[in-house]
Order: C-alpha cells, then sequence, then structure tokens
C-alpha cells in the first residue's frame, strides 16, 4: 500500500470576494494506492495560506510512502524541514498528515483508532463546553447563556470574561471580570466546573493581579495566564498563586513540554492533535505527562476531524482529565460534514467503533465548502476571541 494522491481542502463561507469566516477549516484527503481513503485536519487561526503552503511541502514527502510507516514517515518529514520543531506551520502540516494515515491504517485493519492506541480506558468522554458565551457582555448575559449551557447537560464550562485587555489590566477590568465570573457560578450551581481562559494575553503582573481576584473561586483551571513564551513569567505566576495552570495548545514538541514540566510550571496539559505532530506524537505526549503527574485535557477548538480523532485518544490514555468542545457552538456546517455524528449527551461524547478515526466524511459537503483566499479579517476583534466579547463594559 502506498499514498497515492493527497487534496487539500480550505473550507468555510464567503463573506466577502476572496475571504472566509474565521471559522473556516483545512483538511487533508489521503487516497492509497489500493483505494483507500483517510481524513486529516490542519489548523487555520489566520495562517490558511501558509498552512495550505506547508501542507503541499508535506505532501511531496509523504506522497508515495506506506501509510502505515507512521514513525518513519514522521521522522522523514523532520529530516528535510529544518524548522520543523519551531514553525507551526509545519507542525500543523504534519499533524494532518499523521491524522489521515492513522485513519487509513484503522481503516485497513478494521479497528477504530483507540484499539490501536492502547484500547477502551472508558467508553463515555466527559466534556466542557467551550464557544457558548457569544456577546456575551453584561454579568445578566453571562447569567442567562449560563443557564441554557448549563441545561443542555454541560457538567464543565471554559470562558474568557477580561473583553479587549491585552497584556495589562486595571482594577477596573479584574473587577468586571470578577462580575462576569461571580455570574457565571450563580447561575452554574456548584455541580458545575469552571475554567477561566486567559487566552495567554497577560504579561506576568497583571495575570497575578487577575489570580487574587479569581481564588475564591476555585476553578479547575486557569487556561494560559501569561504570554505563553514567557517562562520566567510563568514561573514567577506559579509561586505567587494556588491556582491550577492549564496550558499545551502552543507547545508544538514533546521536548518543549518536558522543559515546562520539569519545572512544575503546569497542573494539566492541553496538547492539541492538530498542531504537535498528530496521534503519533499525541500518544507520547500523553505518556510522558503521565510521568510527571499531568492530567491531559487535550485543546480541541477547530474542526469536526480533530475533534473526533481527539475523542479516540481521551477514550485510550489513563491520565485523562476533562475534554473541550465546542461541537454545540460549531457553525452547522461542520456538523453536516460528519453528518452529525459526534454529539454531545448530558455532558458526554460517547466513544465511535467506526474503523478510522471514528467518523465518515461528506464528501458532497466537502465539495460544497471549498473557498479560496485569506480567512476573514476583523481588525477590531481577534479570530481567537469568541465573538461579540472584545468589549468591556
Amino acid at each position: 500500500m502506498r499514498i497515492s494522491e493527497y487534496e487539500v481542502y480550505q473550507l468555510g463561507k464567503e463573506v466577502a470576494q476572496g475571504q472566509t469566516w474565521a471559522s473556516s477549516a483545512i483538511i487533508v484527503k489521503l487516497t492509497t494506492s489500493d483505494g483507500l481513503v483517510g481524513y486529516g485536519e490542519a489548523v487555520p487561526t489566520l495562517r490558511v495560506q501558509p498552512v495550505v503552503a506547508s501542507l503541499h511541502e508535506v505532501g511531496r514527502v509523504y506522497k508515495g510512502r506506506d501509510p502505515f510507516d507512521l514513525e518513519r514517515n514522521r521522522w522523514e518529514w523532520y529530516k528535510h524541514d529544518f524548522y520543523l520543531s519551531e514553525s507551526f506551520e509545519s507542525t500543523t502540516a504534519l499533524s494532518a498528515f499523521d491524522t489521515a494515515c492513522w485513519d487509513i491504517v484503522g481503516k485497513s485493519l478494521g479497528a477504530p483508532l483507540y484499539k490501536l492506541l492502547g484500547g477502551l480506558f472508558r467508553d463515555k468522554i466527559k466534556v466542557y463546553a467551550n464557544g457558548w458565551y457569544s456577546n456575551c457582555v453584561t454579568p445578566e448575559q453571562w447569567a442567562e447563556r449560563t443557564k441554557q449551557v448549563v441545561q443542555k447537560g454541560y457538567k464543565g464550562l471554559k470562558f474568557d470574561v477580561f473583553g479587549a485587555y491585552f497584556n495589562w489590566i486595571d482594577d477596573k477590568g479584574i473587577k468586571t471580570a470578577v462580575e462576569r465570573l461571580k455570574a457565571v457560578k450563580e447561575a452554574a450551581g456548584d455541580d458545575v466546573e469552571l475554567m477561566v481562559e486567559h487566552h495567554g494575553r497577560f504579561n506576568p503582573n497583571s495575570a497575578i493581579a487577575i489570580a487574587k481576584a479569581l481564588e475564591p473561586f476555585d476553578p479547575l483551571f486557569v487556561e494560559e495566564p501569561v504570554h505563553p513564551e514567557n517562562v520566567e513569567g510563568l514561573a514567577k505566576y506559579r509561586e505567587s498563586t494556588s491556582l491550577r495552570v492549564a496550558l499545551g495548545e502552543r507547545v508544538l514538541t514533546k521536548q518543549h513540554f518536558v522543559s515546562l514540566a520539569k519545572r512544575d510550571l503546569l497542573d494539566f496539559f492541553q496538547a492539541d492533535i492538530t498542531n504537535i505532530g498528530g496521534p503519533t506524537e499525541a500518544k507520547k505526549m500523553a505518556a510522558i505527562a503521565e510521568g510527571f503527574g499531568v492530567e491531559m485535557a487535550f485543546h480541541n477548538a477547530f474542526g469536526p476531524i480533530q475533534n473526533a480523532v481527539t475523542i479516540q485518544l481521551d477514550a485510550a490514555i489513563p491520565n485523562f482529565l476533562i475534554q473541550e468542545s465546542f461541537y454545540d457552538f460549531f457553525p452547522q456546517w461542520k456538523r453536516d460534514l460528519i453528518g452529525d455524528s459526534t454529539p454531545v449527551v448530558h455532558g458526554y461524547y460517547s466513544v465511535s467503533n467506526k474503523a478510522g478515526v471514528g467518523v465518515d466524511v461528506n464528501e458532497k459537503v466537502l465539495e460544497q465548502l471549498k473557498v479560496q483566499g485569506q480567512e476573514y479579517f476583523n481588525p477590531d476583534e481577534p479570530v481567537w476571541v469568541i465573538g461579540g466579547t472584545w468589549k468591556n463594559r
């Protein structure tokens, strides 16, 4: 068996000629010499064109190779790409090809990924909701939306209460954030775990000031409290608060994770399967994290293939904590792409037994969603913001 063809699909809904929604997706389709098809996903996040170009570079290495040679194929790309360890575009392109190869391997053997990654450790995956708080600004809006999401059965909520503050935050901003958090806490009740997203955008002193205000709420974790490259600032933060820290969506290699874990700079690891090298590297990272006593909460913010393969990893690893889910808050086309086949039911995913990554891709929808050009750019609100929240009272 050999990889005979690969295709790259930039997906989205056009909002203007040559521009797509920020909720776009990048899908890779691999076809083998005996007709098997596998799918992977890469990360857009305002990098669509560089990522697409990188996918074509990785494709030159993978085409003609055996998809079962997962480690060797990854190593071959590592040999050719001088900047793999430092390039998000390279790691996410590699992740897409690796995921698609795992999809092919599973289909060839008639097995879901979890059976190839250690077997079934759990058949239900506890999730927390993200993406649920669009256009929430006032505490009243936060409380009302919280009630709606909790009624869906979610037992965990993650959210960013800091509005348009970036790098620095004043007392007014902290007070507003606390009012929003208090509204969510009271509306959610004691049985719902809360996680406070910082999006890695504060300097250490501002993050520490925020932490002092958040400590009475005892969230399950705070996510990326300081700028991700500021390792010394993170160490300062850890010394200044008892809050539990989760991070990892911008960790590209297992070596990077080890450097953080050795200094005890995180409690939970949020590796992203679509930018660390796919399931091949994700399984290794989970094992290393287990050795450090760190639980896994994979980052999962993009599309339905990423979501499906992440569920398969969650099912197989022992040190699972909780899974991020945007699924109910996806644009409809993302759910249509896989026939709406990974629903969240009472706050849990069920683990699919379908061969490969666990979902079937609707190729008609795939073709209908093809777009070109740059991702939509809003100068007033970054693409990583949940829409309509980049405001202060």
